[in-house]
């Protein structure tokens, strides 16, 4: 008996593979019953690294350069004709890509989630989650008093007032809440203030005002510099992962395994744990636990920059207002990208139809996944595309000189392990995101989302987070 429970002690209720937004919320919410035996795995450092705290505390700056510490890079393709490349930058860190990015918070439309129909996540199902995370503090009604704070730049400069003085000439309304419904004064096309998880010039997004309060707490445990390389099960049932730390291989036992490791490596997991195609998995000598289309159909959106020769705005957020108009959004950035010093102006598209794809190339650990992201695969995309970048040549081309659009990508990558309904031939989880054919295995993150949001999908990621911890709890 006493051997028993000594094992028993060493056995985690939940382990949760990724501290990025939906991993700290869900690690959170959680851990908030004291009975709960919570493990959160990071492959990134801690916060509390005076470097690190430094580089993810400025809001204003995007610590994502090529040797910085907490962000890992991936190739992909973005184009196949002519062939097109471009790195992926993704957090590693507590609090993962919420922790370096720009601090944009849109919530989803209602479209995104009505349209796919999945059951329990109805628009009047989910919205309630949105709100339970966040405090705006423009919007205090529409928000429901949780720990993200969100607020929206007031006086305007730089490439940001250039920007939206010149839409209004343009006569582009003004949109006054971007996270409120699409309706009445609110309706697109229009120009409107982000949403902005920044506060005081500091990003207070999940990792900050989530896991980083729950740390204390007995019953949370969470291990940094530790990188998961497999899930661990027995038959069609998880029983752990295995991982690589400071002093080497180490096995953790679990009741269920939580991946929020983010849409490259979650499905990454997967596919190396013996979930994905098994044609693939064969191929390379994997045991096939279940076959699955994972990474099959993974979507971004899609964005081209023009550069200008307006004047960077320092100290700023990068990204302040946006223009919508139908299902692109165009980006005043008030900065440059690609080493320019002049700001760009990015045109994205939001709802496309191209889907890209994520494959495994080698049953080792340590070579990451083949990603390519086919943005050339939809004709129709490249059509919208245009009429955008002529958008702004209309609106700001008597006030800056534009450059010829060049190819980037937003830096969503989402849906390479999609949610579904009985039947659906594309699904990797099930409506509660519990991984198909295994028992104990749930994926929570932005690559259960199975279409193109019409928004940047931060916010929607940590929603994910809130509502899908009812499952696994």
């Amino acid at each position: 008996m006493d051997a028993r429970r000594r094992r028993d002690a060493d056995v985690t209720d939940v382990l949760i593979v990724g501290a990025g937004s939906a991993g700290s919320v869900l690690a959170e919410q959680l851990s908030a019953d004291p009975g709960c035996r919570v493990t959160v795995i990071e492959a990134g450092p801690g916060g509390t690294d005076p470097v690190v705290a430094s580089l993810i505390g400025d809001a204003t700056a995007l610590p994502i350069a090529a040797d910085s510490p907490v962000v890992t890079r991936y190739r992909t393709a973005l184009t196949d004709n002519p062939h097109r490349e471009a790195d992926i930058v993704r957090g590693a860190c507590l609090g993962g890509s919420g922790a370096v990015n720009g601090g944009y918070f849109c919530r989803a439309l209602p479209a995104d989630f009505d349209d796919p129909a999945i059951p329990g996540w109805s628009w009047a199902e989910i919205e309630e989650h949105y709100r339970a995370i966040e405090t705006d503090l423009d919007y205090p009604d529409l928000s429901g008093g949780g720990p993200i704070t969100v607020a929206r730049v007031g006086a305007m400069r730089g490439p940001t007032a250039a920007f939206a003085t010149a839409a209004g000439a343009a006569e582009f309304r003004w949109l006054p809440n971007l996270n409120a419904p699409p309706m009445g004064d609110n309706t697109p096309p229009g120009v409107g203030a982000v949403p902005l998880n920044i506060v005081g010039g500091k990003r207070r997004g999940p990792g900050t005002t989530f896991l980083e309060p729950a740390l204390n707490r007995s019953n949370l445990t969470v291990l940094t510099g530790t990188r998961v390389t497999r899930v661990r099960t027995a038959g069609p049932r998880v029983t752990g992962v295995e991982a690589i730390g400071a002093q080497g291989p180490i096995a953790l036992d679990a009741e269920r395994v939580v991946l929020s490791a983010g849409a490259i490596e979650s499905a990454h997991l997967l596919m190396l744990s013996g979930i994905g195609p098994s044609a693939t998995l064969r191929k390379l000598g994997i045991e096939v636990v279940s076959d699955l289309p994972v990474g099959q159909r993974c979507w971004d959106h899609p964005e081209w920059l023009m550069s200008t020769d307006w004047k960077t705005t320092a100290g700023r957020p990068v990204l302040e207002v946006v223009l919508i108009s139908a299902d692109l959004e165009i980006r005043p950035y008030t900065r440059g990208f690609g080493g320019r010093l002049e700001p760009d102006i990015g045109v994205a598209l939001m709802r496309p139809a191209a889907r890209g794809r994520i494959l495994l190339v080698s049953a080792d650990p340590d070579v990451p996944p083949r990603i390519a992201h086919r943005y050339d695969s939809a004709p129709a995309d490249l059509v919208a595309l245009r009429s955008g970048c002529d958008m702004v040549t209309e609106i700001v081309g008597r006030t800056t000189e534009l450059g010829e659009p060049a190819w980037s990508t937003s830096q969503h990558l989402c849906g390479s392990a999609p949610m579904g309904r009985d039947g659906d031939e594309h699904a990797v989880v099930d409506p509660h995101c519990r991984v198909l054919g295994v028992s104990g295995l749930w994926v929570i993150d932005g690559s259960v989302l199975p279409v193109p949001l019409s928004r940047g999908p931060h916010a929607t990621i940590a929603m994910i987070g809130h509502r899908a911890a009812g499952s696994v709890r």
